[in-house]
């Protein structure tokens, strides 16, 4: 992992370096759990990866994971208000990124995960992968991935505890009890957030108030076999306004309306089995998981979207070493999946894949990884994807240069596939969407290893969109649209120990995300900037932290007169949060959101939120 003083900066993959001091600020061990079909070196992979971490998010003050994401480079967050966010990689559709949980679909087999109320409490790291993984994790991993990765404790006894008040009350506890063979872990979360007016008329606030709890155990039972699980359940009930048909402005679009209210239940359940032969040279890996995704809109019957994952992963040393120090090494993946939703009850989706990958990693500094992907489904046509990741240490010199290419799908949803109803008619032979991609970046060491800075260009073409169509009056159906949606752009992210108490990160992305007949895709800002600063400080009991956000560029289409598309207003943000040890046991916090109280809005019609204020209190025993 990053030293302490890097933690507040936006992590990126550690650079191999050869000199001393470069090595004193950058770990060369830091594995990226989520970076293909088992685990990876950071400094290995060609992919292009960001990792959040929990120190991070505790120094910066950030209690949800859409406000964990909004600095990492590639990453778009677009809120309509704070109970409805959306996420977009690399200018993908927001149901392109594939959000887990300790590995888990989030959403179940159909549709997007929606991030509003999502909190950071008790989260080991987030992983965000850029660019196609449909190869490992297959459809709508188009785009990218998202893993969330929750907290397990370290050996011995953990007992923690937050408290914070303020615009929300947030309440958190884990314990956890572990040895060198294993052990157990229980979170509590509770989030009562008193939200503001979406709506911008002065009315009722529009809250969200979410419990979340996680179990979550394993255990070597003997010196080669490992056994596993975790069990999750969110329960979430958040405010809404109404969106009436035939507005005539922003005003008349989204109206204030207190009986308006929607709900989320989650429930997903994991279990798995890890066993080594040949001294770990070969291993197996069995898991199973379920997810159970139950949502009301505007107090309507609920929807419940349900799938289930088996999967079986063999992994060979092929140059006679163990699986976990390979430099050779071939991954080996058997998957069936299937999923349902209530809202088309007759209808269900089975598929099965099988996945290859192979790693090398060679003498002269060469990184290579390459993956294929056969999904066998029985609904609509069978997919094959692939994916190559390059990454090439040059010697003596602290630049580490890096590519990838690969395609992703994602499938129809039931909705586009079978809907009867508010006018639309499904298209049962609707092929799955498909990404083609390739990326080529740096990553350079500065300042005698005290900085590190990435660039990475990449470009994307999304073919066969599935839009909706107007069949008729008032009538509507889905086809895939012919041509690509083209999207290319620039991230760039970085870090700096300007001093021994200040860590100074940036993060920007560019894009630019056109439609198959030339026109801008909505909710893809063209420029996202990034400044953030962390300063030790209170005779190193503390530390200060704060982050400016600007977006610009950014376009939504207006629901009312003419449906125009119009470039929306840019906004810059700022956010600030200290924390200071009272004892060893006991931490102060404090933070405040949007400092300059501006009009931060990311979609037509809908307000931002304004200045918050938030103080709270740690223990950790």
């Amino acid at each position: 992992m990053f030293r302490s003083s890097l933690l507040a900066c936006v992590a990126i993959p550690p650079l191999l370096v050869t000199s001393a001091s470069a090595q004193e600020y950058f770990d060369l061990g830091e594995i990226i759990v989520s970076g293909g079909l088992s685990p990876i070196k950071a400094e290995a992979s060609g992919r292009s990866t960001s990792v959040v971490t929990a120190q991070q998010i505790e120094e910066r003050g950030i209690t949800t994971v859409q406000d964990a994401l909004r600095a990492l480079p590639g990453v778009s967050i677009n809120g309509s208000s704070n109970t409805s966010t959306q996420v977009r990689i690399r200018g993908g559709e927001a149901n392109h990124t594939l959000i887990l949980i300790d590995g888990i679909e989030a959403a179940g087999g159909d549709g997007e995960y929606i991030l509003s109320g999502l909190e950071t409490a008790n989260i080991e790291r987030i992983e965000v992968l850029r660019g196609p993984q449909s190869v490992y994790y297959g459809s709508n991993a188009s785009a990218g991935v998202i893993n969330i990765i929750t907290r397990k404790g370290a050996i011995g006894a953990t007992y923690s505890a937050t408290l914070e008040v303020g615009a929300a009350t947030t309440a958190t506890t884990f314990v956890s009890r572990r040895t060198e063979r294993g052990g157990l872990s229980f979170s509590l979360s509770h989030t009562d957030d008193r939200g503001y007016d979406q709506s911008g008329d002065g009315g009722e606030k529009d809250g969200l108030e979410r419990t979340t709890a996680i179990l979550s155990g394993d255990y070597l039972v003997t010196d080669d076999l490992k056994l596993g699980f975790t069990l999750r359940r969110a329960d979430e009930e958040y405010d809404t306004d109404l969106t009436p048909f035939g507005a005539t402005d922003a005003d008349s679009y989204v109206v204030d309306d207190p009986d308006e209210h929607s709900t989320r239940d989650e429930w997903t359940t994991g279990v798995y089995g890890e066993y080594k032969m040949m001294d770990g040279r070969l291993t197996h890996r069995l898991s199973y998981a379920k997810t159970k995704y139950e949502s009301t809109f505007n107090a309507g019957a609920p929807t419940t979207n349900k799938s289930d994952a088996l999967k079986y992963r063999l992994s060979f040393g092929l140059d006679g070493r163990a699986v976990a120090e390979a430099d050779h090494l071939l991954n080996f993946l058997l998957e069936k999946q299937k999923d349902s939703s209530s809202s088309n009850p007759g209808y269900g989706r089975e598929s099965t894949s099988v996945a290859l990958e192979y790693r090398g990693r060679f003498s002269n500094g060469l990184d290579m990884q390459a993956g294929a992907r056969l999904d066998n489904n029985d609904v609509f046509e069978d997919a094959t994807t692939w994916n190559v990741g390059l990454s090439y240490q040059i010697p003596d010199t602290g630049v580490r240069l890096h590519a990838s290419a690969g395609t992703g799908i994602v499938n129809p949803s039931y909705f586009e596939l079978y809907a009867d109803a508010f006018g639309y008619s499904g298209n049962p032979n609707l092929a799955p969407e498909r990404n083609k991609s390739f990326d080529i970046g740096a990553q350079f060491a500065l300042f005698d290893g005290r900085g590190s800075l990435d660039i990475t260009y990449f470009n994307e073409t999304l073919t066969d969109e599935i839009t909706a169509v107007s069949t008729g009056l008032d009538t509507f159906s889905y086809f895939n649209q012919a041509g690509g949606s083209e999207r290319e752009g620039i991230e760039l992210s970085g870090t700096m120990q300007a001093t021994e108490a200040l860590a100074l990160r940036l993060g920007y992305t560019y894009i630019d995300a056109q439609n198959p007949d030339g026109s801008v895709e909505v909710r893809r800002p063209r420029h996202e900037l990034a400044l953030g600063a962390t300063l030790d400080t209170f005779g190193g009991r503390g530390t200060v932290s704060a982050d400016i956000r600007h977006v610009s560029g950014n376009y939504d289409t207006q629901f009312w007169g003419s449906y125009a598309t119009v470039e929306l207003p840019a906004y810059t943000t700022v956010d600030v949060a200290a924390q200071y040890e009272l004892t060893n046991t006991l931490t102060l916090n404090g933070r405040i959101t949007n400092l300059l109280d501006v009009d931060a809005v990311d979609v037509w019609g809908f307000a931002s939120r304004g200045r918050a204020a938030y103080v709270g209190i740690s223990a950790d025993f």
